[in-house]
């Protein structure tokens, strides 16, 4: 049983980690804007994705390997050529998190409406 909670903490804690990186790269503009314009045509190359960009490759490849080093992004290497391509499957991270606060907040709202509704039973 103790070996299946370290396993259950370390999995955890490796998630947070993981989720701190991802917002952290999706905190930049460009990242997001990066990321949106992967999703949205498909894989493309570092040069064709750095004219899409008033700055230099340099820059959209240091924007790309923060994308990579949280695993938002895949790099694939034909010859010379670095294809990126979207890799959403640990978004889920981010989308269980903002669904757990807005659980937290249905059930504050819930209470809220409990409390007003048994303060107006008292008064008549």
């Amino acid at each position: 049983m103790l070996v299946g909670n370290i396993f259950s903490l370390m999995v955890e804690l490796n998630n947070e980690k993981q989720l701190s990186s991802m917002l952290k790269a999706m905190s930049d503009s460009t990242r997001r804007d990066l990321l949106t314009q992967l999703c949205q045509h498909g894989p493309g190359r570092v040069t064709d994705l750095a004219e899409m960009y008033d700055m230099s490759l340099n820059a959209i490849s240091k924007h790309i390997k923060v994308l990579e080093k949280c695993h938002l992004v895949t790099r694939t290497t034909t010859g010379r050529t670095h294809w990126i391509n979207a890799d959403l499957n640990l978004v889920s991270l981010v989308e269980n998190w903002l669904h757990s606060l807005k659980s937290i907040w249905a059930l504050r709202l819930d209470q809220l409406e409990h409390l007003l509704t048994n303060k107006g039973d008292r008064h008549e």
